[in-house]
């Protein structure tokens, strides 16, 4: 196995844990989870670090041009990552009671999270690219993408589906 994949793996590892870790029940206390889900955070991080090196096979300059901006990159998408793990836990928390007010909230503040995510990846993008060369900066993105997309697709299968719920719900309905 190579080490971008074992990396890879070991990032959805995480990400998995992160689910479970937003659906505790009331055993413990909110610090006790965030602390869980911060080191979590920072394995993730820590990972995706490691694919990035090992999937760009940055030269010496690139790398030197690239790391800087990155660590503010990330530092902003933590930042905005806070805000997902927040409705992560909104969601666990009023799954089984949620009302037609609450998934409005929800889906609006999801919607609102997704673009503050590509206005960002679109500043840094400009950024990287006063630096690096377009094609570097855009391989970079379309990795950064991936990675996006596997996290989304394994968090999204650790979640419960609003979909059981009201196929449950119009079931008994009739």
């Amino acid at each position: 196995m190579t080490r971008t994949m074992h990396s890879t793996l070991r990032m959805l590892g995480c990400v998995v844990l992160l689910a479970a870790a937003c659906g505790i029940c009331a055993a413990q206390s909110d610090a006790d989870i965030n602390s869980e889900i911060e080191a979590m955070r920072a394995d993730l991080r820590a990972d995706k670090a490691a694919i990035i090196t090992d999937a760009m096979k940055f030269t010496p300059a690139e790398s030197s041009a690239f790391w800087p901006i990155y660590k503010k990159y990330e530092f902003d998408l933590s930042k905005l990552n806070d805000q997902r793990v927040e409705l992560i836990k909104t969601y666990a928390d009023k799954y089984t009671s949620m009302t037609d007010a609450d998934a409005k909230s929800l889906a609006e503040k999801s919607f609102d999270f997704e673009s503050q995510r590509v206005d960002l990846k679109k500043k840094y993008f400009k950024e990287f690219n006063k630096q690096m060369p377009s094609t570097t900066v855009a391989r970079f993105f379309q990795l950064e993408h991936r990675l996006d997309l596997l996290m989304d697709l394994k968090l999204a299968s650790e979640l419960p589906p609003m979909l059981s719920k009201s196929a449950s719900a119009s079931s008994q309905a009739k």
